[in-house]
């Protein structure tokens, strides 16, 4: 049994994917809200995406550029890639666990606020050439 699960780990290194990226969890802004940035960005180079993000007055831009440029470090110093090739090929802002709390009303009731959390992963390419 455990040389059946030793073959599925070894396929599945060798099909993982080889792009450098970088994930960031728990965001407490909306997935909403990123998308609106990371669609700015998705199919730029790393150049351009950065100069996009400092001319974009959100507050999900802070993120969104920390973010990467930590995908940029881990191209350089774990795969040896050159900054000037890179473009963004894959962005994508998913949902997060929602944090409910509640706001005291009229007539002692309660309504419930939810603040919202997203996860953003960004993946980075070589351009072909």
């Amino acid at each position: 049994m455990a040389t059946r699960q030793r073959e599925k780990a070894a396929a599945r290194q060798e099909n993982a994917d080889k792009r450098p990226r970088a994930v960031v969890k728990y965001v407490r802004i909306s997935s909403r809200k990123v998308k609106s940035v990371i669609d700015l960005i998705r199919g730029l180079n790393v150049a351009e995406a950065k100069a996009v993000l400092m001319g974009t007055p959100n507050g999900a831009t802070e993120p969104v550029s920390k973010l990467l440029d930590s995908a940029i470090a881990n191209a350089e110093n774990n795969l040896n890639l050159n900054r000037d090739t890179l473009f963004v090929a894959e962005v994508y802002a998913d949902q997060g666990p929602t944090l409910k709390r509640f706001r005291p009303r009229a007539q002692g009731r309660a309504t419930r606020i939810r603040k919202r959390t997203s996860h953003i992963t960004i993946i980075l390419d070589q351009v072909k050439g």
